[in-house]
């Protein structure tokens, strides 16, 4: 074999792993890892901070479903990173971060920006590693890519000594490949106690968690509910795992993004199958009230998630898809497809007389009213990436989403400012997607530079910003303790002219204070950023004193009234 710079080998490995993108910041110990990338065909986008970089290849493997890749030198840089990790980790997001790092005999010298950060990163990473001969090089990358991509996924951060980075290695790129990821399959044993509770169930539902999208199982859960005729709901990770306009659809359950029906629909339920869900507690709430009354078979690829936040009657290992299609399997051998029967249409029922009203006029705007616009106006293939606060909440409860890795948000992390670079990520892998970002006017201040790279490369999406002027959720919060600690946030004590700053960047912007100008704006903002390929904002400026939907159980029956019998009456045929 040839002998060749590790670093080409390296960038070698990148390539053929579906790399095409990567995010990062050079820096002088990590020049040999660029100088390689100059040669190769992967396009290199320059952010303005670390976390942002991580939070762009975050947006980019949710959308490709492979694994994004970002860049940084030693010291601060690797320590920036640590939160897109963390993020990454907590969503099953593959992801690999590479750092560059003081020469290995200056490491114990307190050098200049030399930090171990393989043990800052291993608490949120699957895998944290230094490379320590050049000749591990290419080998190193290919296991962080399996283990990237291997069972829950998640991020893995390679940290490269300079002195590491300017060696040697044999290499061949025609006699490597990438290493096999198992998929794990179900114990048919298994299944048929799955379909055996199914069967005995009178009103039971499918909730789909992020899993099944990472799995790309959605065809499959599709199939598996209209055979049974069982009732679909998604968590907030899952949306667009199943189409929300689907006459199975019922809605979410939760404490925050959730239906007012879609609580009903579950408090009605007898049997949840879950499937890559990991019951967090924003879905789950009291699990006292969320468990009473119904079984739980709880499927996932990861076996210690089984029995982790409560212990189900029935776990399942195994990928989302083989499961899923095992199930659908083994439903067609014991009966034909069924028919709708009076479960899935009270379910239909409490969608039509249990959703929350968005169609208000008031000026000040009212947040639910944004929703609406927005549902209206943008397409079914439109991608929308939103973060933490309020407006999260909001659109968890209003955004409609019909297909996979549509409905980009942070999930158990939350960072703020992750909205922006992530839409850079996503644009970058589907330039010709329409890409939206929802976010917060305090989220949008936290990492608001990374505007600047999409302006500097041309990377063009509409931002629509919910603006109450407050930080919204914190100001909830507090307000059962009668403080407000800084977050009020309007001009000229304190905040920030969006459209100016905007302006600023190069990029067009427009403010919105009246609910009849929304739909001439979003769509100026579409017409501007495919016109002048930029990020575009439309700044709506909505009602101060707006509260999203909050309580510490799934208490959506003491919402509206009666429907005491829910708990009790059999829905079946």
């Amino acid at each position: 074999m040839k002998r060749v710079p590790c670093m080409e080998a390296v960038v070698a490995v990148l390539e053929s792993e579906g790399v095409d993108t990567v995010f990062g910041i050079p820096g002088a110990a990590i020049l040999p890892f660029y100088a390689a990338l100059r040669t190769s065909s992967i396009r290199h986008i320059t952010v303005r901070h670390e976390e942002g970089g991580t939070h762009a290849a975050d947006g980019w493997a949710r959308v490709t479903g492979n694994v994004g890749v970002c860049v940084g030198t030693s010291g601060p840089a690797g320590t920036n990173m640590i939160t897109g990790l963390y993020t990454a980790l907590a969503d099953s997001i593959p992801m690999i971060c590479v750092t560059g790092q003081a020469a290995t005999a200056k490491l114990h010298q307190e050098a200049f920006q030399a930090v171990d950060i393989v043990e800052i990163a291993r608490p949120v990473t699957k895998w944290a590693v230094q490379l320590k001969e050049p000749a591990q090089a290419p080998w190193v990358f290919r296991e962080a890519f399996r283990i990237a991509r291997s069972g829950r996924p998640g991020p893995v951060l390679i940290d490269l000594p300079i002195d590491v980075q300017r060696g040697t290695c044999l290499y061949d790129r025609d006699l490597d490949a990438p290493l096999a990821v198992e998929v794990p399959e179900p114990p048919p044993r298994a299944l048929r106690a799955a379909m055996d509770l199914l069967e005995t169930a009178r009103r039971p539902i499918i909730l789909a968690g992020g899993g099944v999208i990472v799995a790309d199982a959605c065809d499959e859960l599709r199939e598996l509910a209209e055979h049974l005729q069982v009732p679909v709901q998604v968590t907030l990770m899952g949306k667009g795992a199943f189409p929300e306009d689907h006459p199975l659809f019922a809605g979410m359950a939760g404490i925050q993004t959730q239906t007012r029906w879609g609580n009903a629909a579950f408090l009605a339920s007898d049997l949840v199958l879950a499937v890559g869900a990991r019951f967090g507690d924003r879905h789950t709430g009291d699990l006292d009230v969320y468990r009473k009354g119904r079984r739980f078979v709880h499927v996932d690829i990861e076996p210690t998630q089984i029995g982790r936040v409560f212990e189900p009657d029935l776990g399942v290992v195994g990928h989302a898809r083989p499961v899923l299609a095992g199930l659908l399997a083994e439903a067609r051998s014991r009966a034909a497809a069924r028919e709708p029967g009076r479960w899935v249409r009270r379910v239909a029922e409490l969608r039509g007389t249990l959703a929350r009203r968005d169609d208000f006029d008031d000026v000040p705007i009212k947040p639910p009213r944004v929703f609406r616009e927005m549902n209206a106006f943008f397409g079914r293939d439109t991608t929308f990436v939103t973060a933490i606060g309020l407006y999260q909440i909001w659109s968890g409860q209003f955004q409609t989403t019909y297909l996979p890795r549509r409905y980009l948000v942070c999930g158990q992390a939350g960072p703020l400012g992750w909205e922006i670079p992530a839409a850079l990520g996503v644009k970058c892998a589907h330039p010709e997607r329409q890409v939206v970002v929802v976010v917060g006017d305090y989220s949008f201040q936290f990492l608001m530079e990374e505007v600047a790279v999409a302006a500097q490369y041309r990377v063009p999406f509409v931002i629509v910003m919910i603006n109450n002027e407050y930080l919204g959720l914190i100001r909830q919060a507090e307000i059962p303790y009668e403080m407000n600690y800084a977050v009020d946030l309007h001009y000229g004590e304190g905040g920030i002219d969006h459209v100016k700053a905007m302006e600023a960047f190069g990029c067009p912007a427009r403010r919105v204070e009246l609910p009849g100008d929304l739909r001439e704006a979003l769509s100026w903002a579409s017409a501007e950023a495919e016109r002048q390929r930029l990020p575009v904002l439309v700044e709506v400026m909505v009602e101060r004193e707006a509260n999203a939907a909050m309580g510490p159980a799934l208490d959506a029956v003491k919402e509206f009234e009666p429907l005491p019998e829910l708990v009790t009456v059999d829905w079946s045929d």
